[in-house]
Parts: structure tokens; sequence; C-alpha cells
């Protein structure tokens, strides 16, 4: 089924929960400018293994409520508790991508783990612990690459999107690749139901939160999966750090993969996250 949650501040935030309440819950969390539905693949595939799947479209997102406040870290992962809260997950193993990496670590660490309510946490080419260059991590990327993402935004959003798709998100940019054109419109398709405000407001929210803290704060076993072709999020200044600041990590880097891996290899991942959950 489908439906929206109300959170303490009116904002409708959509959602989707399939199959059986009593099996154990995987709630995702969608990246950067998209939605719940970038987790197709993966909803169906641990359906179809017996889990019990919640997906939801971020504040600004999707068919979630355009509205014009509550952009960023914090209000996502308390977006994202709501639902968990609604729903009655407990036992959850949550799983994020890019900027929904970010939200599943804010929520694990402050809502999640405090509430008892987590089992495992998956980061998939996730943002922490901060994009931006700073003194703590000077190997972050500069201020006018978001700079830059601000400006193509407002001028043309419809064309920023795009060429972001058809780019370097999944690696279509690169020599040889193989180039899925549905792909590209339908992360497209998503990006533009959603917000502009949102997504503008987003760029500071993914680029520069620092989260350390989070991170180090998650005591559950955590998956740290990342491509080392990711041109959206580096790995050296991503992964690699998200595996020595979390307590109980397990890390694994996928030779020539994108940023959008869970899409175009997302037979691969799915085996892998199944094995962990397993585990």
């Amino acid at each position: 089924m489908s439906s929206f949650i109300t959170t303490t501040d009116g904002v409708d935030i959509f959602y989707k929960d399939w199959g059986s309440k009593d099996a154990q819950p995987i709630m995702f969390h969608h990246g950067w400018p998209l939605s719940s539905d970038d987790w197709d693949a993966q909803m169906l595939f641990f359906l179809a293994k017996g889990y019990r799947v919640v997906a939801h479209d971020r504040r600004g997102h999707g068919r979630s409520a355009q509205v014009d406040f509550g952009h960023d870290m914090a209000h996502y992962a308390a977006d994202a508790a709501a639902v968990a809260d609604h729903l009655d997950l407990r036992n959850a193993v949550h799983i994020g991508h890019s900027t929904g990496g970010g939200e599943v670590a804010a929520y694990v660490a402050r809502h999640g783990l405090p509430n008892g309510r987590v089992a495992k946490a998956v980061l998939v080419s996730a943002v922490p612990p901060i994009m931006l260059a700073t003194d703590r991590y000077p190997g972050g990327l500069p201020i006018a690459t978001f700079d830059g993402f601000r400006e193509a935004l407002a001028a043309n959003r419809a064309q920023f999107f795009r060429d972001v798709a058809a780019g370097p998100f999944y690696g279509f940019n690169r020599d040889g690749a193989t180039i899925l054109p549905a792909v590209i419109d339908n992360w497209w398709r998503q990006g533009m139901m959603g917000s502009a405000l949102a997504h503008y407001a987003g760029i500071k929210a993914f680029s520069e939160t620092d989260q350390t803290d989070d991170l180090k704060a998650i005591t559950v076993p955590t998956l740290v999966l990342h491509g080392d072709d990711d041109q959206i999020v580096p790995y050296e200044n991503a992964a690699v750090l998200q595996a020595q600041l979390l307590p109980d990590a397990t890390l694994k880097l996928y030779e020539g993969y994108p940023h959008g891996m869970l899409t175009v290899n997302a037979d691969v991942l799915n085996a892998d996250m199944l094995a962990f959950i397993q585990a």
C-alpha cells in the first residue's frame, strides 16, 4: 500500500509499505533529487525474499509536500523517524543512497538507536561525513563545485537534471559505457516531480552537513558500499572515512562502478546487501 503521514511540523510525507507486517522491515532512503521510486529494483527484490519493504519521498521530493522549510539533514532524519514510528518498524534495516545515506546516518544515530528500532544499516554511495572541503576534511570538494550546482539548477533545472543523469551519475560519460536512455528519463522524471526550492536548499544539506558524530554513534553493524569510479561522491572522502568512523563497519568497494550503481548494478548490490542482512 501507499499513503501519507503528517509530521509534527505539518508536512505531508508520502510512503510505500509493501509486504507482511510480520516480516523484518527494510526501509530505503533515496538520494537527491529523486524519490522512493529510485528503489524499485531493491524493493521488488527484497519483497520477493520475504521482507517488508518501506520507502518514503523526502519532504519537497516526489509526492511529498513542497514546503518551503526544513530542507536540512535534521528534518530529513525526523521525517524518516515519523514514518518509522507511524509504521512501528522494529528490528529494521535502514538502507540509504547518496544524500539518503546521510539521512540514514542521522536517523539511526538520533532516532533509531535511542528508540531501539534498528538492527543494521547500509550506506550506498553515501555523502557522510561531509562532501565539502573543511579544515577537518581537507580532501573534500571546494564550495565552488556546489555553487555551480546551485547556479545550474536555478538557471535551467530541467537541463541540469538531464545532464547529470546522462553524464556522471551513472557513468554514461565514460568511454564504452552502455547508455540506458530509459534510466536517464526515469531520473529526470523523479527529479522534476519535486520542488526546485527543496532541491536548491538540499545542495547545502548534502554537501555542508558534518556527520562525523552521527557515524561515531552508530553501533549496529553497517555495510558501506561505494564505486571507485563515483564521479558525484568520491569514495576516498566518503566510504573510506565512513569505515574509519563507524564502530562496526564492513567496507566494499566496486571497481569501475558509478554513483548510481544501485540501479545499473542492482543485481550485484542486491545480492551483497541480502548476504549482509542475513548474516
